[in-house]
Order: C-alpha cells, then structure tokens, then sequence
C-alpha cells in the first residue's frame, strides 16, 4: 500500500528472501519520517466535521513530526517511530491508562516492534505497531488528502500482540495474530490480556494490490475490512475501502469509501474521496456522505495540498451552520504543506 505505516510493515512481510542474503545480512540504520502544517476553515466558523486531525478553526496549526527508525541485522529487524505534535500524540496516541487528554498526554511512540525471518517465507513480528486494518494513515505523507475519512477515524489506530506473516506466493500472502485486548493501547486488560485474533489475505502486483483484513474480540469487538489500489493508467487510480464494525448492544459502523485520483503532471494531481459512512442501531444517529476534493502539487519533497469537504448527514444530528443550530451538512476548505524525507 501506499502508505508510509503500511510501507515499514510490508518491507519485513514481504521481502524475506533478503534475509538469507549473504550480501544483504546488515542495512545500514534507515531514518525516515515527515512534518506537516495546515490551515483550514470551516463556513459554520467553528470546528464541525468529527473526523480525526485538522481540527483547528481559522488558525495556522501544527499536525505532527514524525520520525521512524529501522535496522536489520542478518534476520532480524527493528522499527521504531516516535511522533510531536497534536496528529501524532493527544489526537491518535493514547497515555498509559489509555486516555487522550491533551493536558496530560506525553506517550509519542506510534510503532515499536521487532521482526524475525524464520524462513524467506515466514516471519514473526512482536511490539505496538500500526494497525493492517484501513486505507488512511496517521502520518500525512501516506494519505492524498489531508482531512481523514470516517471510516479512518472510528476504526483502530494501533493494535499491540504478536503476528505471522507467510508469502504464500510471489503475489498471495497471509497474516494471522493475537492481540491486546483493546485497539490503540500498548497495555491489556490483566484479567484479558491477548483476547483478540486478527488476520489478513492479501494480493500485490505492480498494477493492483488488495488486502482482506479482519479483527475479532470480546472487547474490541469485530471488524471486516477491504483495501485495494488499482494503477488502472498511468496516470488513474482508484483505491477503495469497505468496511463493517459491530460491537456489544448493537454499536458500529458499516461504510465504504472510493479514491479515484488523476496525475495531471509529473508534480500535480486531483483526488476525490467519496465516502458513505452508517452507524448501526446502537451507535449515534449517523448517516453521512462526504465528499472531498484535494490537490497534490509536489515541490521535491514537499506537498502543498489544497483541498475542499462538503459532508451532509441525513438528520440535523451531527452538524451546525454559521448560526450555531442544527444543520445537516458541513463544508470545510484547508491548505497543507507536508514534507516528507
């Protein structure tokens, strides 16, 4: 995937054979990593759209620093990635005790875990990692737009346990795993401990790739989700995400999201997203339809990323107009500059 989480990760899953290379047994330390800016409006002049990051009403703000580490020593290898700022720690990383509060928030590790090539087809991986599940990330270099999906934002950020990985295939590859009891937390539930499996089928080409991922707890509850990418031209592509989530007394989500985008140029291209996101009986009364329009103009290794969201939610439950009272659709614009290296 397209993703900078999803890249560290499919770099230990997939490229096992170098781990039997004689010539390859050591990399030297890869540091990698992005920082990001934006600004954005709301036309209600207040925050409204509840999706995860660029929250920040008629100001320039931050959104995170992130930097990541990785090293191999013959079949074993290393990641590590730590984050500043709001997108990298209150708003997607929780403390110790599992909250986000902004006061007191200081946890800033978005990935930390170690990978053993048992064979060049079977790997192990043990730590707090990003999770397999979705098709947006938390760092901003991995995304086309800039504001998140809501898919992105109910589903998990993280998910601590133990993992295998097998390349079935040159294309075909499978993951199966036990994990903390809850999402986004490095530390279970004692009485709980790894209560939840999860799992993955997935498929990559040049031109296509596609993943089946699923979570399973008592806690975390079950989740289904789809992601693929199709290179459909040399300038079209078209990525989508599916998803269904229910937990106890009938709360979740069911949704699904398509991601056509178009290289104008070698430095610009045009994105859509558009998303259909339900929340079942259980949950609050959601029934949206977004839509969200976002340019990429890319200056070495920066992107400038202007972008416009129109939401509209099927009752006046969600949103608010210019005037504070119920409405049933939000519209937003931003501008980002993410830099990646």
């Amino acid at each position: 995937m397209k993703k900078l989480l999803c890249i560290l990760s499919l770099a230990l899953t997939t490229s096992f054979a170098f781990a039997q290379d004689e010539t390859s047994e050591t990399t030297p330390l890869e540091i990698t990593g992005s920082g990001d800016i934006y600004y954005k409006y709301d036309f209600a002049k207040v925050p409204n759209i509840p999706t995860s990051f660029a929250t920040d009403q008629n100001s320039v703000s931050l959104g995170m620093l992130d930097i990541a580490l990785k090293k191999k020593i013959k079949n074993i290898s290393f990641v590590g990635e730590i984050s500043f700022g709001p997108r990298g720690q209150y708003q997607s990383l929780p403390n110790g005790d599992g909250s986000t509060s902004n006061a007191d928030n200081s946890f800033h590790i978005q990935n930390l875990y170690a990978s053993y090539a048992v064979t060049d087809k079977l790997s192990l991986t043990a730590g707090y990692m990003g999770t397999f599940i979705g098709y947006e990330v938390i760092s901003p270099v991995g995304n086309f737009h800039y504001s998140t999906s809501y898919l992105f934002t109910n589903g998990p950020f993280q998910n601590a346990g133990v993992k295998a990985n097998y390349a079935i295939t040159e294309k075909f590859g499978a993951m199966l795993g036990v994990f903390n009891d809850s999402w986004n937390t490095y530390k279970a539930d004692s009485q709980k401990g790894l209560n939840a499996v999860g799992g993955q089928l997935s498929y990559v080409t040049d031109k296509a790739s596609a993943y089946l991922n699923f979570m399973d707890g008592s806690v975390s509850g079950t989740i289904v989700d789809l992601t693929a990418t199709f290179q459909l031209t040399d300038k079209f592509k078209l990525g989508l995400n599916a998803a269904d989530f229910s937990n106890e007394g009938d709360v979740g989500y069911t949704g699904g999201a398509l991601y056509p985008s178009y290289a104008i140029s070698d430095a610009f291209a045009l994105g859509v997203r558009a998303e259909y996101f339900k929340s079942k009986e259980g949950s609050l009364d959601t029934d949206v339809t977004a839509f969200t329009l976002s340019g990429n103009y890319k200056i070495n290794g920066l992107t400038i990323i202007p972008e416009f969201r129109l939401d509209s939610n099927s009752d006046e439950v969600m949103f608010v107009d210019s005037d504070l009272a119920p409405a049933k659709s939000a519209s937003q614009v931003l501008i980002a500059l993410v830099y990646g290296f």
